[in-house]
């Protein structure tokens, strides 16, 4: 259904966020080795994050002068440019000239992200797999793959990296809404609503409850509820996924110019997101603008989403 691969969108694209930001601060601090050092250290129960910081004070200092890191700077060029080929290249250079470097760990998971960007999702698990090798309490690995997973469909290998985060890291909060997530997903509403809450419980002000009970009321029905929840979240950081679930919202509350509005507003932050076209036809639909509507189904197939499962969606005879 259109509603639950919708969720499991959003999930693959918040990780796939995390992966380009730590990706930045390798390139911009060469700190590689203490990244990966810290979050390679099992995280003892009951300690806290400020404890673990001191933990890490003593790793070493890098050089990025050397051969190793100028590629690694020269694959940044090409980064910035979405040059994926040669971004992974010059990444590819500095693993084969340095294969024993620890830093490794962090270059193959770049080089697996870069892959995912390409659509070469099975290599790309195999270079997160081989980072996870060298590093296996990593905790942004194991995220960066997880939601490689759920892109991919396999969610039981999805939820087993999740629940890994889960028992290395007592305050990440990320895995705990995914898992609430891939529950809701599956139709088990209750555990959904108890891994939501223990992100509550572990950061009050947390976005990712409110996002999460959000989705939950969503997917049960409680329209108006979903969108005051989607509210809180988007006053704070405005997002296309969000703004897509309120219009959605919206829609189904017959709001039309509320939803006439988020959808507009997600469109000028993602004019490529195939669903925003979809909820736009659902809304000429429901003003009888059928002319508007075709319109939009045409656009949404031309980005990515199936014409036979729009139909369905909208009920619209071929």
């Amino acid at each position: 259904m259109m509603k639950s691969s919708f969720y499991l969108d959003g999930l693959a694209h918040k990780v796939m966020a995390v992966a380009m930001m730590l990706w930045c601060a390798v390139c911009a601090q060469g700190q590689v080795v203490n990244q990966i050092g810290s979050e390679n250290m099992k995280i003892p129960h009951g300690l806290k994050p400020q404890q673990q910081q001191s933990q890490t004070a003593d790793l070493p200092t890098i050089d990025t002068e050397t051969p190793y890191f100028r590629c690694i700077d020269s694959a940044q060029v090409y980064m910035d440019s979405h040059d994926w080929p040669q971004a992974e290249q010059w990444l590819r250079q500095a693993v084969a000239m340095d294969p024993s470097n620890p830093n490794n760990s962090l270059l193959l998971s770049n080089i697996a992200t870069i892959q995912r960007y390409q659509g070469h999702l099975d290599d790309a698990v195999k270079n997160y797999s081989l980072a996870l090798d060298m590093t296996p309490h990593a905790v942004t690995l194991l995220l960066n793959r997880a939601a490689l997973y759920v892109q991919m469909d396999s969610l039981q290998r999805a939820i087993d990296d999740y629940e890994r985060v889960r028992q290395l890291d007592a305050y990440n909060t990320e895995a705990r809404y995914s898992l609430g997530v891939l529950a809701m997903e599956r139709g088990d509403s209750k555990l959904a609503e108890d891994l939501f809450n223990e992100v509550k419980r572990i950061n009050p002000n947390s976005g990712l409850y409110a996002e999460g009970m959000g989705l939950l009321h969503k997917n049960n029905g409680n329209y108006a509820r979903a969108a005051e929840l989607f509210t809180q979240v988007i006053k704070a950081e405005p997002n296309t996924q969000l703004l897509g679930h309120r219009a959605d919202c919206y829609l189904m509350l017959k709001r039309l110019n509320d939803a006439e509005e988020d959808i507009r507003t997600a469109l000028e932050m993602d004019p490529d997101d195939g669903y925003l076209y979809v909820l736009r036809a659902k809304l000429n639909k429901l003003r009888y603008q059928r002319e508007d509507m075709e319109r939009d189904i045409d656009l949404a197939v031309a980005h990515g989403i199936s014409r036979d499962y729009i139909n369905a969606l909208l009920d619209v005879k071929k």
